[in-house]
């Protein structure tokens, strides 16, 4: 199909084709920091609550402070200021707790609107490679005085190719991002709900501890 297609000429001719090649570098680096990130600040939050409890109780509160710092989860920082700052009054607390909430919530954040921006954006660029590219084989026509179907049909497969090159970009950038947003709430939500577990059991230390339902 497109075995006589020159696709070195098509790059080197369109202005608009070579910003796509350069944001999907771009976009592609920033995937996979993000991929590279996820996957650092995996964890379990279940096992992490009981040990933090566990030296609470025992009189160790600095260790449990260390042990949060030591976590690359969300709960990990979350769980060292509900910690640092329980001796405060609940509204203290509680808004110390959303402040937390709000920075782990950056951090997870960081580069996916541009992720998300490609995903809209790049059939739109593609879309103006077309008509660009269209504009471009019209004009050639005219200059040379030759409309045969081989001639048309070229500066149409030509101009076409960008609109191609914007949704081979957009496709992954859109799946990554929705990807990327679902696990950032999976993760915001297990540190919310066991920090406020956390918090509810250094309240009433008789409490009991009820394990909260992984989400995938």
């Amino acid at each position: 199909m497109f075995e006589n297609f020159d696709w070195i000429r098509a790059m080197r001719t369109s202005p608009v084709m070579m910003i796509i090649l350069v944001l999907s570098v771009v976009t592609l680096g920033f995937a996979i920091e993000r991929v590279l990130y996820y996957w650092k600040r995996r964890g379990r939050t279940e096992s992490l609550l009981q040990q933090i409890l566990q030296r609470t109780r025992g009189g160790n509160p600095h260790e449990a402070v260390f042990l949060c710092g030591a976590t690359s989860h969300p709960f990990g920082p979350v769980a060292s200021e509900v910690l640092s700052s329980a001796h405060l009054a609940p509204e203290a607390q509680e808004e110390r707790l959303q402040i937390a909430l709000s920075q782990q919530r950056l951090l997870l954040e960081r580069n996916l609107s541009w992720i998300g921006t490609m995903g809209n954006t790049a059939p739109l660029i593609g879309l103006l490679g077309t008509v660009w590219g269209i504009m471009r084989a019209f004009h050639d026509m005219a200059r040379t005085g030759s409309a045969g179907p081989s001639v048309v049909a070229a500066g149409v497969a030509e101009a076409l190719f960008t609109t191609a090159a914007g949704l081979l970009i957009a496709v992954p950038a859109v799946l990554l991002y929705n990807h990327f947003v679902r696990r950032m709430g999976v993760m915001l939500t297990e540190a919310e709900n066991q920090a406020r577990q956390l918090r509810l059991t250094l309240a009433e230390p008789h409490a009991e501890i009820r394990p909260l339902r992984r989400v995938a």
